[in-house]
């Protein structure tokens, strides 16, 4: 029922800025918002935010695209992965292990999905995972500090893992919550996207390492 759902209200189509990945992705924003929120009444699901390829995982899908050396033979998580892009590229890039983390069922229905199409195999889980053990070597982070109360539950967790000596790799498109203090610029990507999810036609995105305690 949920891939079926997918395959009726989007496209096999690709990000701006990583046209070497396709995905599963809404090409007409609001007639599938609408028509997912009839489904999500009925299915007790959340909004489709996989369906769109944010700005901070095309950024991050881009820079291990072009730098495999960052994700080669290591185990790495794509947090809050929406629908898997990041976690795809590293997929393809040679990583040992990919494993996402969102909390939405159909986000993790939707990577499986959209890793199929690469021919990759990407371990999707759809719970919290913050406060976990260590158990990798990446952790990726896209357009995650929009807010005080996701910033306030997961920075502190972050921090915690770049200090056991994960590398934490950040992209953010200039959202109000961002711990400047902790990161470190890599570069950055200018990302077109559409006015019905951001409030201008491009983002430009910032790609930092976070740091533990200085």
């Amino acid at each position: 029922m949920t891939e079926a759902f997918v395959r009726s209200h989007t496209v096999v189509t690709h990000a701006a800025i990583v046209p070497e990945i396709p995905l599963y992705l809404a090409t007409e924003v609001t007639p599938l918002w609408q028509a997912t929120e009839d489904f999500l009444v009925r299915k007790n699901m959340a909004p489709p935010y996989w369906a769109f390829a944010w700005p901070g995982s095309q950024a991050l899908a881009r820079l291990v695209l072009d730098t495999p050396g960052l994700v080669v033979e290591k185990r790495v998580l794509d947090f809050a992965a929406g629908g898997g892009l990041a976690a795809i590229a590293c997929a393809l890039r040679g990583a040992a292990h990919v494993e996402t983390a969102e909390v939405d069922p159909m986000a993790a229905v939707v990577t499986r999905m959209n890793a199929a199409l690469s021919g990759v195999v990407v371990e999707a889980g759809a719970r919290d995972v913050v406060g976990d053990a260590n158990r990798w070597d990446v952790v990726m982070a896209g357009d995650v500090f929009y807010e005080a109360p996701m910033t306030n539950h997961i920075l502190p967790w972050l921090i915690g893992l770049a200090e056991e000596g994960v590398e934490v790799l950040v992209a953010d498109p200039g959202r109000a919550y961002l711990p400047r203090d902790r990161l470190v610029p890599m570069g950055m990507h200018a990302v077109p996207t559409s006015l019905d999810l951001e409030n201008q036609k491009e983002r430009i995105v910032t790609l930092y390492r976070l740091v533990g305690s200085r």
